[in-house]
């Protein structure tokens, strides 16, 4: 699996323009009006990752097969979207189907493209976004809570804990705060999860700043980032505009042009591993001369789960995973060499998957 994440923001930030140069296409209409994005454009990318060049490599695969982030390009939010101003209804919808929200705020002056809001405050911009979502949940709690009373009353157990669960958002939102500070216990994520509130999902705050300002940020991004840091959400900063001229290069001109800008990778790479360390997630990977590939997963995930990305059947029958760290199948030159030298495990069940792991799972059909 790789991840979904959706792109939000008010009118007029960037985040078309940041969608487009990502996902290399023209899906989504870059224009200076309001809702300009009428229907959420999907995109894939291709996880960058130097780690699985190398295997291929040493191992002389034939075909690369990176694993996949999906972004998803919801219509621009207004004040009042949570009671259906703009498009709210079809914008609040759309974000329960993501993973994560990278949420693009503009932080770069330009009198020549209209801010919905008619100034330039990023931090406020959020505020505003977070508020929709944050009365949108409120609005689905009360609602949800309501339609429980009669299973609450013959003492349903998926009931009781639904309610319980939304009680304690209800609590937090009230107080002004996202449900995803309310602390969950295990035997709780799983029901947390199917409440599917727009303020569980995880924060990352995307900073478009001007082509000046890609590499250090300015005053406006170092404000959200410490917004973010005392909310405990991610940060990062990205140029729009230079991604989109990024996106028109071949491979060797887009470095050269990224050396030029005093940038030692593209937003897209920044973008994508503060996706991952947001979503805590990690990569594993499985090579042969047919090919080398990777997988995601959530840090802490055990093996037969690791096996069953690939497909239900390894999950099912799995019986143990070889296993081979990445600095050792580098080092010593491939699988053979690894387990000449003692460094190819075998693990069973209990076995947590680490990152960076060159893995062949043996399973029962």
């Amino acid at each position: 699996m790789g991840f979904k994440m959706g792109i939000v923001g008010l009118p007029n930030v960037g985040k078309s323009t940041l969608f487009n140069a990502l996902t290399r296409t023209a899906a989504a209409q870059a224009a200076n009006f309001p809702f300009c994005t009428i229907e959420p454009n999907v995109g894939e990318v291709a996880v960058p990752d130097a780690r699985l060049d190398k295997l291929a490599a040493i191992a002389g695969s034939k075909q690369i097969i990176p694993t996949r982030m999906t972004f998803v390009d919801i219509a621009g939010l207004v004040k009042g979207a949570s009671k259906g101003e703009g498009l709210g209804n079809q914008f609040l919808a759309n974000i329960r189907e993501v993973d994560a929200i990278a949420h693009v705020l503009r932080c770069f002056e330009d009198g020549d493209v209209t801010h919905v809001e008619g100034r330039v405050d990023p931090v406020a911009d959020a505020e505003v976004i977070e508020t929709e979502l944050m009365l949108a949940d409120l609005d689905s709690i009360e609602k949800r809570r309501a339609g429980l009373v009669r299973k609450l009353k013959s003492g349903d157990k998926e009931a009781v804990q639904a309610d319980r669960l939304l009680a304690l958002a209800q609590a937090v939102l009230e107080e002004g705060k996202p449900a995803r500070t309310v602390e969950i216990d295990d035997d709780d994520l799983k029901a947390w999860k199917m409440l599917q509130l727009l303020t569980s999902k995880p924060v990352l705050y995307v900073c478009n700043v001007e082509e000046s300002n890609a590499a250090e940020g300015n005053a406006h991004s170092a404000a959200v980032a410490e917004m973010a840091a005392a909310e405990g959400a991610g940060s990062v900063v990205i140029s729009a505009q230079i991604e989109e001229e990024i996106s028109q290069l071949e491979p060797e001109d887009a470095f050269v042009f990224l050396e030029e800008m005093g940038l030692e990778e593209a937003g897209l790479d920044r973008l994508i591993r503060a996706g991952y360390e947001l979503l805590h997630l990690e990569t594993y990977f499985t090579v042969g001369p047919k090919e080398a590939r990777a997988w995601t997963i959530q840090s802490g995930t055990p093996a037969p789960k690791a096996a069953g990305v690939i497909h239900g059947d390894f999950e099912k029958g799995f019986i143990r995973a070889e296993t081979i760290a990445y600095e050792d199948f580098v080092s010593l030159g491939g699988e053979q060499k690894a387990k000449d030298a003692g460094k190819m495990r075998a693990e069973g069940k209990a076995y947590v998957v680490k990152d960076g792991d060159v893995l062949h799972f043996l399973f029962n059909t």
